[in-house]
């Protein structure tokens, strides 16, 4: 979306909360985490993301399982909830990080339109047992924040950290 050309590679992280962690510490303590495990030259700069649903004080990561899924839905329908996006570089200069927060209004969810996203597969890896820019958007009524953010990566949050890091994405040539 900014126009750099990257790779994508997945970091081995243990996404679990630790105890008594507040979901924002939680998220940027993950993203550092997935910017740092990552095999790089020290001069690349290496972007590390981590995103949570949270509803009640409860944190929902990604479902382990169908039911696990539709308690989650069951517990976002006709509710809002926050999306937290970490977001951390590790550039020569160390490792910055910063926090996306955005408040996501979901309608009414019928069981089996729950059960039939499910099956849909889209859900299975998601925070919150849906994806915003997917067939998950059906369920939004309204959005206050960073859509993005919301997506996994806010580009605002980026854009910034990426800056600090020395690449200003909007001094730099578009890669092709």
């Amino acid at each position: 979306m900014m126009g750099i050309a990257f790779s994508a590679a997945g970091a081995d992280v243990d996404e679990q909360r630790l105890a008594h962690e507040k979901p924002k510490s939680m998220v940027l303590r993950l993203a550092s985490a997935k910017a740092s495990a990552a095999h790089s030259d020290a001069t690349q700069l290496v972007i590390g993301a981590d995103t949570i649903v949270t509803v009640d004080d409860e944190v929902f990561g990604k479902p382990l399982h169908e039911d696990d899924a539709l308690r989650m839905l069951a517990a976002l329908s006709g509710r809002t909830h926050a999306v937290l996006t970490g977001v951390a570089v590790r550039s020569p200069l160390g490792v910055q990080t910063s926090l996306s927060s955005t408040e996501v209004r979901f309608r009414e969810i019928r069981p089996d339109e729950a059960l039939a996203y499910w099956q849909s597969g889209e859900p299975r890896d998601k925070a919150g047992a849906y994806a915003i820019q997917g067939r998950g958007g059906v369920f939004v009524q309204a959005i206050s924040g960073s859509y993005s953010g919301v997506v996994g990566l806010p580009v605002f949050e980026t854009a910034r950290l990426l800056k600090n890091a020395g690449l200003d994405p909007i001094l730099m040539p578009l890669s092709s």
